[in-house]
């Protein structure tokens, strides 16, 4: 083959790559809390910690996120289980993600042994992706959750203005949901 002809070729696949949009574009990550900070605080007053891993059957997989809206997509799930020092449950906690086109999204769900919803914190999000969420933690929204179950958890985004704040409401409303309903399916209540 000419070199002319590799030059020519070689250009048309670059061109035609340039012109392939892409599917994502994130940028660097924005640390809100660490995870142990983000589940301490979801946990007060608990002063003993267990690891519980859960795995998932692809059926529980599906119930979740016909449940939820969440897509579980992990092998498996660990949950931070607080308790007195009598051995008493405070509460549960999980770390879920979720992925958009602006990157992931990082949420931290805090679970009583009721199965209601008592507590929520950003981990981690995009830097792109923080000036839409941003308003949606200063509003106040994490707290609309508190005490919710894992049913009434999603109907939580309709207050929020602008499009692109109200998305990630709903993403965060999801991971919330899902959070809950994977502790309402996997846990055994106590």
């Amino acid at each position: 083959m000419s070199t002319k002809i590799a030059i020519v070729l070689g250009s048309a696949v670059l061109s035609g790559l340039a012109s392939v949009p892409a599917r994502a574009h994130i940028t660097p990550p924005v640390v809100l809390a660490s995870d142990r900070e983000a589940v301490a605080r979801l946990l007060p007053g608990a002063t003993r910690y267990f690891v519980r891993e859960v795995r998932l059957s692809p059926a529980e997989r599906e119930a979740i996120r016909q449940r939820s809206g969440w897509n579980p997509d992990e092998d498996y799930y660990r949950f931070y289980v607080g308790r007195t020092a009598e051995g008493a449950t405070v509460a549960t906690a999980v770390l879920l993600s979720e992925f958009t086109l602006h990157g992931p999204v990082r949420v931290a769900i805090g679970v009583g042994p009721d199965g209601k919803v008592t507590g929520a914190s950003v981990v981690e999000v995009t830097e792109e992706s923080y000036t839409w969420v941003k308003p949606v933690l200063d509003s106040g929204f994490l707290q609309r959750f508190i005490g919710r179950d894992a049913q009434s958890a999603l109907a939580q985004t309709e207050a929020m203005s602008g499009s692109m704040p109200r998305f990630y409401a709903g993403v965060i409303a999801r991971l919330i949901a899902g959070g809950a309903t994977l502790y309402e399916m996997t846990m055994p209540p106590k």
